[in-house]
């Protein structure tokens, strides 16, 4: 390195390095404007001063100065170096790789250039090279520690584990007999667990065995060390053994599941789908009856034998069970008894317990069989758990009779309104439940999941906002906005709530926005998800070599599995989910075409509100980001400038512009198909995104995989009518490759068993036969059938209002029905509103949901917060009588409330 400078230049190099080693980059470009004064063409100085410049945030400076650099002296390997370096800082990984094979071409030999190479090639995954390039570094460097460990963990990833094992027993034999000292103890022990992993994994559970109990004095981690030697005795078959160590760590840690599952299996009284034989649940009972005894203080031993337990045996365990939390107030009981509700039959005795309790205590405040009293809270906690119950059973008004009985009884518990918000949200009136999921975070300001749960429920309540009150919407998101932040730093808060990776948020808004049709903030939302996936994918890069450097080889090894499958996660899939529903509605209906049907649906006054609205929040945006550029534009000692790059696009109106939606919705859409391929909603959004590419053999495979996932989904049903359906439509092939596509789906369309010598009306006749009872199948084939032949409109609209006759009340309970939920009621009246365009049928349905569903806001049913306050407040009874703004609804409006026809009245009101 500046080999071909003078000596007083050759140490001015030296500092320049030394400089960017301590991040002092003032002085590293003082020393190489020192030498590029005399030598201007000199390349290394030329790249180590636009290394240091990158350092700086000045990239355009960086980049020329290291291509000048390059140019200078295309055969010094550190100008290669450095220009790898650059593209590594940028994640430009691929480049990186190739300009440092271009400097290992110069100097083959280099270390640190093979090391970082190394660290690329784990981060790319390029396993092959990955193994080559440690094995030379091992070559170069062999009594370095962490070039055997490396050169093993990367036989290991490249799915060698046998060859593994022989590097670190060869490395093993390198050690003295008293190796290792005491500041390595643990990092020895932690590899030998590894290596006893490795053969494990590769199936020598005799030798791996040996080794464990050889190296016992070596391993300092005596917990992991007898989970693995328990691990490997089951695996050997030597369950007895096997079972004694089990019970001695449960010794440690009585409430650890794994431990209770792994004593199962010695006793051969394990199942995966958690079915048992009448013989092997007394078994299982006597053995939790046997532990319970030895572990008095552990509620695991107690919960357990309730997933098995059936009858009265289950009664008597759960009375026992339950009565301790009910005393003491613990409010996750009932979260910690739902999967009981999975369970055939339990459900039933969970009601009738909790109802004799109840009995009990208002009659005696005692429980059945014991004698001294309980205290008030046991009443209180009855009630919140019975309120909870009923919500899970769908009769949301004993359950809100349950619970407005706890308040009134303590109203100082706030569990209590999160429940009632909960309860009211399941019911379908999200105005309430965000008024009082805000009253509960107003009872402590400085509860954090509180304040989440309440910015949650306003965002869901945007929807009855942007149904009823059209121009409001972005005001309650604003709100939720208002409320997210105050859990973040001072100064910079929304900005904090996206590097703080608030996922949940930023889903729940994205959501809310996209329901308003405000497809830039959605998709900005989404996006933004999507970035912190690729944050977490890079994150992983600095653990290459710190893991193997502490040793923590295990750790490391998940973890690199894990960012394997980092897409498969719940969140990037509903973000990327996301953004392609919005490509695709910005595909169907552009953005010059979205303004205009904007303008077209609201009055001028809500037009006013609107664009005021929106510049107040540009505004708003534009002040936040100068008081952030202002408070941050410092620069520290080291020269590196602290500020915050402002966001160029904070309405997301860049995203909108984009020429190709559909293929901004295929990259999404490949990450999809490649992570989560089990998926059903993945392969509808394949189907819609491919047939609007016109991709239809695409559009055809996912079809295909609708059909293996799912054959009777109502959704793959649709895919499959409208694919055969448009392909009938399509014109005679006339290429060869058009024919060629077409003679491989009329050779696949036989295998399709729903479509075997049937038409498509044919099919839709038959899939309604097989599902008469369900509501959302019998709207399918409703809209399948207006789709085959637009002149049965009538008939589809038909189909579906028949269906009410088929529902039928549970229990006697109002909105307790057998096949309605309140979801897919809401599809329904959109599809009769939008799709088939059937205004009055909507108008029935809405009414008629409305009785089924009272609490619902969307259908402003009687209950709900939205009639209710019409009805209470004197403002809007005003406003009715006067009849200044809907003189329609101000005619006769008297007459039916104070008469009692509130259908009526709902009626006239939801026609305006």
């Amino acid at each position: 390195m500046g080999a071909s400078l003078p000596p007083k230049e050759a140490n001015l190099f030296k500092l320049i390095v030394k400089s960017h080693e301590t991040k002092q980059y003032k002085k590293g470009l003082k020393a190489a404007d020192a030498i590029l004064k005399k030598f201007p063409d000199h390349g290394e100085t030329l790249s180590m001063k636009g290394l240091t410049l990158n350092c700086m945030d000045r990239k355009t400076e960086a980049y020329e100065l290291v291509r000048l650099g390059v140019k200078n002296d295309v055969k010094s390997h550190v100008c290669w170096h450095v220009y790898g370096l650059l593209y590594r800082s940028d994640r430009e990984y691929r480049e990186a790789i190739k300009c440092y094979r271009n400097a290992l071409r110069i100097d083959p030999d280099n270390i640190e250039i093979l090391r970082d190479l190394s660290l690329l090639q784990a981060q790319m995954r390029d396993l092959t090279g990955f193994v080559d390039t440690r094995q030379q570094l091992l070559h170069l460097k062999p009594n370095h520690r962490m070039n055997w460990i490396g050169f093993a963990v990367a036989h290991h990833l490249n799915s060698n584990g046998a060859k593994a094992v022989e590097i670190l027993e060869a490395f093993e034999g390198t050690l003295e007999d008293d190796y290792p000292p005491d500041n390595e103890r643990y990092e020895h022990g932690e590899m030998l667990l590894y290596k006893i992993s490795l053969l494990e994994e590769s199936g020598f559970l005799e030798r791996a065995l040996e080794e464990l109990y050889k190296k016992e004095p070596k391993i300092v981690d005596k917990l992991t060390y007898k989970e693995q030697e328990v691990s490997l005795l089951v695996k050997l078959g030597r369950l007895e053994e096997g079972a004694n160590i089990y019970k001695a760590l449960l010794t440690m840690n009585p409430d650890n599941y794994r431990y209770y599952e792994g004593l199962q299996k010695c006793f051969g009284l394990y199942s995966e789908n958690g079915k048992y034989s009448s013989d092997e649940v007394d078994r299982l009972d006597a053995l939790y009856k046997s532990l319970s005894q030895q572990y008095t203080w552990s509620s695991a031993v107690k919960r357990i034998p309730l997933d098995f337990l059936q009858g009265d045996k289950f009664r008597e365990a759960t009375f026992n069970y339950i009565k301790p939390f009910l005393t003491k107030g613990v409010p996750s009981l009932f979260s910690d008894l739902s999967p009981l509700y999975d369970h055939l039959g339990k459900a039933d005795i969970l009601e009738q317990l909790i109802l004799g309790l109840e009995h009990s205590i208002r009659a005696t405040s005692r429980y059945p069989d014991r004698t001294e009293k309980e205290p008030p809270s046991t009443l209180l906690w009855i009630l919140f758990f019975l309120a909870q119950h009923y919500d899970r059973e769908g009769q949301y008004d004993v359950a809100l009779s349950k619970i407005n009985e706890a308040i009134e009884h303590t109203p100082t518990v706030i569990d209590l309104y999160t429940v009632k918000s909960r309860i009211l949200k399941h019911a379908g009136d999200l105005v309430a439940a965000a008024s009082f999921a805000d009253e509960a975070r107003c009872m402590d300001l400085a509860d954090r999941y509180i304040n989440s749960e309440s910015v949650k429920r306003m965002l869901q309540a945007d929807q009855y906002y942007c149904t009823v009150h059209k121009p409001f919407p972005l005001l309650k998101v604003a709100l939720a906005e208002k409320t997210a932040v105050l859990f973040t730093k001072d100064g910079d808060q929304h900005n904090n709530l996206h590097d703080m990776q608030c996922m949940w948020y930023e889903l729940a808004s994205g959501e809310s926005y996209f329901r308003q049709g405000d497809l830039g903030q959605a998709l900005k939302k989404f996006l933004a998800v999507e970035k912190h996936y690729a944050d977490i994918t890079e994150d992983q890069f600095d653990f290459h070599s710190y893991c193997l450097r502490k040793m923590t080889l295990r750790a490391y090894v998940e973890m690199l599995k894990f960012q394997d499958r980092l897409h498969s996660h719940a969140y990037f899939h509903k973000a990327a989910a996301g953004a392609i529903r919005c490509y695709l509605k910005l595909f169907d209906s552009p953005l010059n075409s979205l303004a205009e049907k904007e303008d077209t649906s609201k009055t001028p006054s809500q037009k006013k509100k609107m664009k005021k609205q929106r510049k107040a929040e540009r505004a708003k945006k534009e002040a936040e980001e100068k008081n952030e550029e202002s408070s941050s534009s410092g620069i520290s000692r080291s020269g590196k400038r602290h500020v915050k790059p402002a966001d160029p696009d904070p309405l997301g109106e860049k995203l909108l512009k984009t020429e190709y939606p559909l293929s901004e919705a295929t990259k999404y859409l490949k990450l999809l198909l490649k992570n989560s391929p089990d998926s059903l909603e993945t392969h509808l959004l394949s189907f819609e995104v491919n047939m609007r590419k016109q991709k239809i053999l695409l559009a055809f495979q996912a079809v295909k995989q609708l059909q293996r996932l799912d054959a009777e989904n109502p959704d793959s049903h649709r895919c499959l009518i409208k694919f055969f359906h448009k392909l009938g439509s399509m014109p005679a092939p006339l290429t060869a490759a058009e024919k060629l596509v077409w003679s491989v789906l009329e050779a696949e369309r036989p295998s399709i068993s729903q479509l075997q010598e049937k038409t498509l009306s044919e099919a839709n006749k038959v899939f309604l036969g097989k599902h008469e009872e369900s509501l959302m199948h019998i709207v399918a084939v409703a809209e399948m059938l207006y789709t085959l032949e637009h002149t049965k409109k009538l008939e589809a609209v038909k189909l579906i209002e028949d269906s009410c006759n088929k529902v039928m009340p549970m229990n006697g309970a109002l909105g307790r029905v057998l096949e309605w939920k309140l979801k897919d009621c809401i599809a329904v009246h959109i599809l009769l509103e939008k799709v088939l365009i059937d205004q009055d049928a909507a108008l029935r349905w809405k009414v008629r949901c409305a009785e089924y569903f009272p609490y619902s806001t969307y259908f402003e049913g009687s209950r709900s917060s939205a009639v209710q306050n019409l009805l209470n407040n004197q403002d809007s009874k005003a406003a009715v009588n006067g009849g200044a703004s809907h003189p329609e609804i101000s005619q006769g409006a008297n007459s039916f409330i104070s008469n009692g026809k509130l259908e009526a009245f709902k009626s006239l009101t939801i026609s305006r």
